[in-house]
């Protein structure tokens, strides 16, 4: 088990020691994700991807971040936003108590995009916190240009859903897959924009593709923790 919350204080303690890295995964579990996707989709990805990379390294999974900044979806109902000051301060203090514990390294592995300043921001100065960026590395960003079919997309579009075929293919009902909107543009995302609440084109999505495009992202993390000095 790597889940700490399933663990007792002494196996913590004693893994620590033995050299064991952190993963703090953040994943929104309150963030609207079209009209096929549950609202929980990051905090599911966030969990498998960091209980895929636990399994290799060793690493203590923390619980998950599920609240964060989110503006973009404020008008579907359910999706929660923390403003930006107070995510920060959020996972600036988590980061820092584990620290406290002493890992090998902490990896915050964020799978949102308008989080990503604002981790920075609040892992700046801490020595051993490391930023893991799911969707920047060269592998991911290689086989998502190759498979993609939409025009644009990045949220509950083609290439999430995909992955999503692949890590909870329960939670995905494909016959509600809807694209939207009608073109690309920049800022939130409204119910008049974007009826659905995508912004691209799920109906593409396959599980191979998913299959593909999970296993170039893993890659990624794998060389992002690996490259890293001890």
């Amino acid at each position: 088990m790597t889940r700490i919350a399933g663990l007792s204080w002494d196996d913590i303690e004693s893994r620590l020691a033995a050299g064991a890295p952190a993963i703090l995964p953040i994943g929104a579990g309150a963030k609207e994700h079209g009209l096929h996707l549950p609202m929980n989709t990051d905090e599911i990805q966030a969990m498998w991807l960091a209980d895929a990379l636990a399994a290799e390294t060793g690493a203590l999974v923390w619980p998950v971040i599920a609240y964060g900044y989110y503006p973009a979806f404020r008008e579907f109902p359910g999706s929660i936003t923390l403003s930006q000051p107070l995510f920060v301060s959020l996972v600036r203090d988590i980061s820092m108590e584990i620290l406290r514990w002493k890992p090998q390294r902490l990896f915050v592995l964020n799978t949102g995009i308008s989080t990503l300043g604002p981790v920075d921001e609040a892992l700046a100065g801490l020595d051993g916190a490391v930023h893991l960026r799911i969707h920047d590395g060269p592998g991911y960003r290689a086989a998502a240009a190759a498979l993609a079919q939409q025009a644009f997309g990045s949220h509950a579009d083609e290439l999430e859903t995909s992955r999503m075929l692949v890590i909870a293919p329960d939670a995905v009902r494909m016959p509600r897959a809807a694209a939207s909107p009608g073109g690309a543009f920049q800022g939130a995302l409204t119910r008049a924009n974007a009826p659905s609440g995508s912004y691209g084109d799920p109906a593409h999505a396959t599980f191979d593709k998913g299959r593909a495009l999970l296993d170039a992202m893993l890659d990624d993390l794998r060389e992002a923790m690996k490259i890293l000095p001890a």
